[in-house]
């Protein structure tokens, strides 16, 4: 009963995203492992991007340094 979860950053994945990921993730299972995809799990987790650290700083501080950083679009 295999049990994937998935991770990213709450930036507005679509649902249509979201069952692209479920979907694809309990393939890959059922191919490589050869697993049931009717007892395959999988869970995706939102997390806001002040609670997502990378380099130590915040995803949410890497954004704006990122927009910051950027010259405005024409």
């Amino acid at each position: 009963m295999p049990y994937i979860l998935i991770q990213v950053t709450r930036e507005g994945v679509s649902p249509e995203q979201k069952q692209q990921l479920i979907q694809g993730a309990t393939d890959l299972v059922v191919q490589v492992l050869n697993k049931d995809p009717q007892t395959t799990f999988v869970v995706i987790d939102e997390v806001d991007t002040d609670n997502w650290g990378v380099a130590g700083q915040s995803v949410t501080q890497l954004r704006l340094a990122q927009q910051l950083n950027t010259p405005p679009q024409k």
